[in-house]
């Protein structure tokens, strides 16, 4: 059987991005509780996000938001990580969010920081894995905001996507 380069290099980046989901899930979570949620798009799913970034660039003036939906086009899959607003129950000790305590936070609409970080170290041992199986990758706030907004990630307040590329020359690398 002869396996075409393409598909070999479809199907390592499917197996990468299910080892990122992986390697998200299994990061070290605030007081172990986990309120993450992921997601793998590829082929036709990558439009809708695409064309909600160009709409949102529109709307805010963030030409970064095209140039990102361009990226994102160009991907074979994208990794989505999202995470629930979940207050950690910290009371009067914390205060990172701004706020005295956990209920005047929730009350404000307010973030929790600790959704933030577990977020940021599943983000971190996700792309670890992209570069550990040589798949060129890029964080996008833009991506995961678009994700966001056509609820492809039920309950999350938060996310952050990241594409993946096989080829001959990342489409990550010389933006503009």
């Amino acid at each position: 059987m002869i396996h075409s380069s393409h598909d070999a290099e479809q199907a390592h980046l499917l197996s990468t991005a299910q080892a990122m989901c992986a390697a998200a899930r299994t990061a070290p979570k605030t007081k172990g509780l986990d309120y993450l949620d992921t997601c793998i798009l590829t082929g036709d799913d990558l439009e809708s996000p695409a064309a909600k970034m160009e709409e949102l660039a529109d709307t805010h003036n963030a030409a970064f938001l095209r140039r990102d939906a361009g990226n994102l086009r160009s991907s074979g899959a994208v990794v989505l990580l999202g995470a629930k607003n979940v207050p950690r129950g910290i009371n009067g000790l914390c205060q990172y969010c701004g706020f005295p305590d956990c209920a005047a936070a929730a009350a404000a609409g307010a973030a929790c920081v600790y959704t933030s970080m577990d977020l940021g170290i599943a983000v971190g041992s996700a792309s670890a894995i992209a570069a550990d199986h040589r798949v060129d990758s890029r964080v996008m706030f833009s991506a995961g905001r678009a994700a966001l907004a056509l609820g492809l990630l039920p309950d999350c307040s938060m996310a952050i996507a990241i594409p993946l590329s096989v080829s001959g020359k990342s489409p990550y690398f010389d933006r503009k």
